[in-house]
């Protein structure tokens, strides 16, 4: 495929996301299918000696053994290091999968690591407990202050981590910004980027070092597929992948290729929910029984301006606290129609969650409150039904309650 000069606006090889999505992969696989094959394939042969050696130490060789490549894997990579705009990505068997591996193959014993109050619940369990039992030390800031990652740099920092928006608070993280302070200090930025997606934000353009993803969410899009990814340098790829081969987090083929199916229409499927999502947020904002809405696309967004400069789109996800407290909040969940009461996000399917029924099983009451999750908070992850659908089953919930 000829590669035009990157234009603003357009993925890395010049194209557009559409085109990208479909077209990155062309040149892994010259079997002749339109449609990619699934290699279930634990192990590959090879033709002779030399050919074995060669394959087993290339790193992240697509066709010696699963757990170090697969050519499903590798065509899903392509198209990701294309939409995020980094040298290469690395696919791991679920979104923590790819923060933990990350995460450990860059931190040592003796090293200091920046993370958010603010982090998907998983990744404030690594920050909190995994770390420090492996001698690591970890400093939480408020992610909205850009002077408190400033201020907490020591000279043992090698890392920073930064998820935006914040899951589930959408507070907004300047990732330009915390990537300028780590630069000249060689400090190592790592960026969630799962409650964006590269349609609607690039943290590699911004100047993080590592993206990573739960590919659960909207780049799989259809609530069928458990998996992760990172996109990265071939050099740090490298030092992640060894690290990789040895925790085992592997995405099966099948899901690779189910995980490639959904990246296809990533695009268009985000777009949709972007508009849907910010009807149903402006909605929301005006009913009388919500006290606040929480949606970075919102002008009332505290950070919406900072959103607009490092975003195209606004994503999935808002929240809001209903009157009336913990039991008024639970009827309102339970009234919903249309959106399962069920965990994840970005799917095809419209998702709610009572946020303070759902992790007070996995945390703390102070870990909720450092996370900044009431009791009357509720978190939807708006999918591709009609708006005018949402709207009414929405209103017929606030009226039951």
């Amino acid at each position: 495929m000829n590669k035009r000069d990157r234009h603003e606006g357009l993925g890395s090889g010049g194209f557009h996301n559409e085109t990208l999505v479909i077209h990155s992969d062309d040149e892994v696989s010259n079997d002749g299918t339109v449609a990619p094959a699934i290699y279930y394939s634990a192990t590959f042969r090879a033709q002779n000696a030399a050919e074995f050696a060669d394959m087993a130490k290339t790193p992240h060789h697509p066709r010696y053994y699963t757990r170090y490549g697969n050519p499903v894997h590798e065509r899903v990579e392509k198209v990701m290091a294309e939409l995020e705009g980094t040298e290469t990505a690395l696919v791991t068997g679920s979104g923590m999968g790819a923060i933990s591996t990350t995460l450990l193959a860059l931190v040592s014993a003796g090293d200091h690591v920046i993370a958010q109050t603010r982090h998907y619940m998983s990744t404030a369990k690594i920050m909190d407990e995994l770390l420090p039992r492996f001698g690591v030390e970890v400093t939480l800031v408020e992610q909205a202050d850009v002077t408190a990652f400033a201020d907490a740099i020591r000279p043992n920092t090698k890392l920073i981590m930064v998820e935006s928006p914040a899951n589930p608070t959408l507070v907004v993280t300047d990732i330009a910004a915390v990537a300028e302070l780590a630069r000249p200090r060689g400090i190592i930025v790592v960026a969630d980027n799962t409650f964006a997606s590269p349609i609607n934000q690039r943290p590699h353009d911004l100047g993080a070092d590592v993206v990573v993803h739960s590919a659960t969410k909207y780049l799989g899009g259809h609530h069928d597929l458990i998996g992760g990814v990172i996109c990265t340098s071939h050099e740090l790829a490298e030092r992640i992948w060894r690290t990789h081969i040895s925790i085992g987090s592997v995405l099966s083929p099948m899901d690779a290729w189910l995980l490639l199916r959904g990246l296809r229409t990533l695009p268009i499927r985000v777009e949709r929910i972007n508009a849907n999502a910010l009807a149903l947020a402006e909605f929301l904002e005006a009913q009388p029984q919500i006290e606040r809405v929480y949606y970075p696309g919102l002008a009332s967004h505290p950070q919406h301006e900072l959103a607009k400069r490092q975003m195209r789109g606004f994503g999935a996800v808002i929240a809001f606290a209903i009157k009336g407290g913990y039991e008024a909040t639970e009827r309102f969940v339970s009234a919903l129609k249309l959106p399962y009461n069920a965990v994840s996000l970005g799917g095809v399917d419209s998702l709610v969650v009572h946020t303070a029924a759902m992790w007070r099983g996995v945390m703390t009451e102070e870990q909720m409150r450092i996370a900044g999750i009431p009791p009357n908070f509720v978190r939807f992850s708006v999918g591709l039904e009609h708006i005018d659908d949402l709207k009414a089953d929405v209103l017929q919930a606030l009226q039951a309650i």
